[in-house]
């Protein structure tokens, strides 16, 4: 078992500013640390990527479309740039020393049609991530596709949608993860979202995030029933933490963070190690 945090707490730009929040955690106990890939600098990875492995940190990483790069638009040029830019952040990811990609990356998000997903927008969506998916695969990276709840997208919002979805696209380095706050908000089970996720053989990662985005296990997300049926499923991949602040407006205002959810980002991690490794005994 591995526990991480995503930097997106402290910043969404890697860069050096990155190196002291790198030697904290590491300090604190982490083993792996995740990075979000928005406009990333490909010198800059390789550099911290350097640095991940000097510090013996494990790296996973997540990044996003927007709607003029959306994969699953019905406009080709639109999907052709979606399609590019994510082999782009697999080409970072690689910089990194990322062996792992997570993220909603197949569909934009904030982007509704007003109708569920029809049968050609599935089929060119997951043609578009099968293009993506073997480019991964040509660099050793897997990919975690990531279902997120209906206020962020109408494009695969619980385990069941992910995995038909994973079965369309077809690429055996193309798997799902479990995600604790939009699961919250979308499963009618977190146990029985678990369990399908894992006995598929495709659960790749686990974000573990509270129900207000404050310090896990210091909300009301049903803990005690996550933690049991990750052991039970013998889970061992990477458990990361993923939480925001209102550090960064342009973040504060798509993830809706507008009030101090804790008291600084150093007791978050440092409670939220502790609370992952108490529970996961």
């Amino acid at each position: 078992m591995k526990y991480a945090v995503n930097t997106l707490l402290w910043s969404d730009t890697l860069d050096e500013r990155m190196l002291p929040v790198m030697e904290q955690l590491k300090e604190i106990g982490y083993d792996a640390i995740e990075f979000p890939l928005f406009a990333p600098d490909l010198e800059k990875c390789h550099m911290l990527g350097e640095v991940a492995g000097k510090l013996g940190l494990s790296v996973t990483t997540c990044t996003c479309r927007d709607p003029d790069d959306n994969p699953a638009s019905s406009d080709p040029d639109v999907r052709r740039r979606g399609i590019e830019n994510n082999k782009r952040m697999i080409d970072c990811s690689a910089a990194l020393g990322s062996s792992l990609l997570i993220g909603p990356y197949h569909a934009a998000s904030g982007v509704f049609t007003g109708k569920p997903v029809q049968p050609d927008e599935w089929k060119k969506t997951a043609a578009a991530m099968r293009e993506v998916a073997q480019y991964a695969a040509s660099r050793g990276i897997r990919m975690a596709l990531e279902c997120v709840n209906r206020f962020e997208t109408y494009f695969c919002t619980t385990i069941e949608e992910g995995l038909r979805f994973l079965d369309e696209i077809d690429c055996p380095n193309y798997g799902i993860m479990f995600d604790t706050f939009h699961a919250n908000i979308e499963e009618k089970s977190l146990a029985a979202a678990i369990r399908l996720a894992a006995n598929s053989g495709k659960l790749y990662h686990v974000h573990i995030s509270e129900n207000d985005r404050s310090t896990p296990g210091a909300g009301n997300v049903n803990w005690s029933e996550v933690f049991a049926t990750l052991q039970e499923v013998k889970y061992d991949g990477t458990l990361c933490i993923e939480a925001f602040g209102s550090a960064l407006p342009k973040l504060a205002a798509v993830t809706k963070i507008w009030r101090k959810m804790f008291a600084d980002e150093t007791q978050l991690v440092t409670d939220g190690l502790r609370f992952m490794r108490e529970s996961m005994k």
